[in-house]
């Protein structure tokens, strides 16, 4: 089957498989993974921060990050389209007790003036504004310019707020941008990224941040049963995501624009080139969408993440230029059926 549902699905290289099966382990609550210390060491270079955590999930390192830098009661400022908001089983509230500020993105960022408007002043009927999260790449294919960072980031310091990117993708965004992830996170306080979307481990994000954020996180991570033991043997997929799939993802990028410009040559799809920056491409047609994913499976492709009129269509690392033209082949066959 080709998968284009999302970058979650990649597999591990063979590289990875191999690097698994040697990697030299230990008790990783003890702190005693050779493996797993050398990745977080990895990570927090990449990202220019003093430290940092292997994780289980993106999700665990959002909601780990929110629980080490709140106070239950507290209110955070997400955007109403952010995967923290949307995706994660409304688990700041569960885990943190912290309530949503929801400001709508415009190109995947929140308005300056509406996260100034946001933030709380000290009356006794409010909440206590803590922390800003930003996405980035953001769910919507957008990459948030460097620019729109740093205004964000002074915008908190002089507030006395934290930021938190949940970076999932934040390797394609840096792609996308042509910079060093580290020129994204120097103005955030933490980030989360995942290894397990495009750069194609099977488990695993990293968290991010000061050392005494990640003492911090650590614990926190205890509590939520996410203390692993032997877990080298995914680090040392970690080790091969961040070293050698981070420099590949401009494939993806470059497969994603041809897979764009065949798909806007049919007359009955329209490609939503403003969401093009990373490895998605957004189409929008009339077309039944259960009655496509049905047919797209019986020809071994499998497609997914329609909203309304838009369908989702990622690329990675197991999706080659041939697939793509594969896809667009079904996508004709299916639109003349309809005829």
């Amino acid at each position: 089957m080709i998968d284009f549902r999302s970058d979650t699905v990649t597999r591990p290289t063979k590289e990875m498989r191999e690097a698994m099966a040697n990697a030299i382990v230990g008790d990783d609550v003890y702190q005693d993974d050779p493996t797993i210390k050398k990745l977080e060491a990895l990570a927090a270079k990449m990202t220019g921060k003093e430290a940092s955590l292997f994780v289980t999930s993106g999700t665990m390192g959002n909601q780990l990050s929110i629980y080490t830098q709140t106070n239950r009661g507290d209110e955070i400022i997400v955007g109403a389209s952010a995967h923290i908001k949307n995706y994660e089983v409304g688990a700041s509230a569960v885990i943190s007790g912290v309530s949503y500020h929801l400001i709508q993105e415009i190109n995947g960022m929140m308005p300056l003036k509406k996260i100034e408007k946001g933030i709380r002043g000290t009356d006794v009927h409010f909440p206590d504004t803590s922390l800003i999260c930003l996405e980035n790449a953001h769910g919507s294919g957008k990459v948030l310019p460097l620019e729109y960072m740093e205004s964000v980031y002074n915008l908190a310091q002089e507030n006395n707020l934290l930021v938190h990117l949940d970076g999932a993708r934040l390797f394609n965004a840096a792609t996308a941008l042509n910079v060093e992830a580290k020129e994204i996170t120097k103005y955030v306080d933490s980030v989360t990224f995942c290894l397990s979307k495009g750069l194609a481990s099977p488990i695993g994000s990293m968290l991010c941040g000061t050392k005494e954020f990640i003492e911090k996180a650590r614990r926190g991570r205890k509590l939520l049963g996410g203390g692993m033991r032997q877990v080298g043997i995914l680090g040392a997929a970690g080790l091969v995501s961040l070293l050698e799939m981070t420099k590949r993802l401009h494939i993806d990028h470059e497969n994603a624009r041809y897979l764009a410009d065949e798909l806007s040559k049919i007359p009955e799809i329209e490609v939503d080139f403003n969401r093009a920056d990373i490895n998605m491409v957004f189409i929008k047609t009339n077309i039944d969408y259960p009655d496509l994913v049905d047919y797209f499976n019986d020809k071994g492709i499998l497609i997914g993440g329609y909203k309304g009129q838009f369908l989702r269509i990622a690329v990675h690392n197991d999706v080659s230029k041939g697939d793509i033209d594969t896809l667009v082949i079904t996508f004709k066959e299916y639109l003349k059926k309809e005829m």
